[in-house]
């Protein structure tokens, strides 16, 4: 097996008493895409400022390309840093804020140029630009500046502090496609902290979910949001209808929707946990017979979400969430009785 390009062997961050990363084991290949994503005080930005060299682990190992670099600071190592605030320096212009790291190193002024004019090429950034004072670009060219400064170091992997945060919702559809492209052409390592799941979904080739300092799952977008490991993974990778379930004689018995479920097999010992169904997965049924599980509810309300509709169905005091493709028809009335259903296959079984 090839050895891996990052490893991190029982990284821990404590404050005190607190452990803000938790023992974490992970490895990274060399030219992936992979993204930390949690909640807010989950421990993703500390666990990066130690990839960094901003903050010393309390223990545990950082290795990277076959050198430990634990205690190596941050300006002797190999990496790069992307912040949310871009950190360029206004009073220079965008050749200028390029070659930056490159003029510290003492390289001529006339290879500054060149290596500049190639990164903003790679970046989408106009040649003109060179001369143009940062402070009279838009908010996704300073991005681009940013970023092209950060390939300037030639770093040997890139880490990214939610950089695009801050930037409104079309341009930030545009910058991840872009980001992608980019991370593929040029064969870097990133490592991408962001609490957009979006971005995550779209940009990642592995994703790494973290809960109170550890890595609850790792996995490609498509195993984290259709396999989650627990229901916190489940309910934090988007919206997701839970039964709340047990083992019973004839399957897995609803606790809080009346019923018997057909789902995955239910392990050796297994209890109670929740059965997961993503609103895609759900659909409305003329008869029962349609699907592998189905249950009769009232439809409270239905939003429109640009290509999908999303309807509401109350099922006793349980709300399911049925998603669709937006088609001519109208679909149910509100306030009518449907019949709502999902097959075993597109199910999982999570524990309690």
């Amino acid at each position: 097996m090839t050895a891996p390009f990052l490893q991190l062997v029982g990284l821990t961050k404590s404050f005190g008493p607190l452990n803000a990363v938790a023992g974490i084991n992970l490895d990274v290949g060399e030219g992936e895409f992979f993204t930390i994503v949690g909640p807010s005080g989950s421990g993703k930005t500390t666990l990066l400022r130690m990839l960094a060299g901003m903050e010393g682990p309390t223990s545990g190992t950082i290795v990277l390309a076959g050198q430990d670099i634990t205690d190596l600071p941050a300006n002797r190592r190999p990496t790069c840093m992307v912040f949310q605030s871009l950190a360029l320096f206004p009073h220079r212009t965008v050749g200028q804020n390029i070659e930056f790291p490159l003029k510290i190193r003492g390289v001529a002024a006339e290879t500054r140029r060149a290596r500049a004019l190639e990164l903003m090429r790679l970046l989408r950034l106009p040649e003109g630009y060179y001369a143009k004072p940062v402070t009279q670009c838009s908010g996704g060219e300073r991005q681009r500046v940013a970023l092209a400064r950060a390939f300037a170091y030639d770093p040997k992997i890139l880490f990214f502090d939610e950089p695009l945060s801050a930037i409104d919702y079309k341009l930030r559809k545009t910058l991840e496609k872009e980001l992608k492209d980019i991370h593929r052409e040029s064969g870097k390592t990133f490592i991408y902290i962001t609490h957009s799941l979006e971005e995550a979904m779209v940009m990642s080739d592995r994703i790494g979910v973290m809960r109170a300092g550890r890595l609850v799952q790792v996995g490609t977008p498509a195993e984290i949001y259709n396999r989650p490991r627990d229901r916190f993974v489940a309910e934090f990778m988007g919206e997701v209808n839970l039964i709340d379930v047990r083992a019973g004689p004839g399957g897995l018995e609803g606790v809080n929707v009346p019923g018997t479920f057909r789902g995955p097999a239910a392990p050796d010992g297994f209890a109670g946990g929740h059965l997961v169904i993503r609103p895609e997965a759900m659909r409305f049924l003329r008869s029962a017979a349609e699907a592998d599980n189905a249950v009769t509810g009232r439809l409270y309300n239905e939003y429109a979400l640009g290509s999908r509709t999303q309807y509401q169905v109350r099922v006793g005091t349980h709300v399911f969430i049925v998603e669709r493709l937006r088609q001519q028809d109208d679909g149910p009335a509100l306030d009518s009785e449907v019949t709502i259903g999902w097959d075993a296959r597109d199910s999982v079984l999570v524990p309690g």
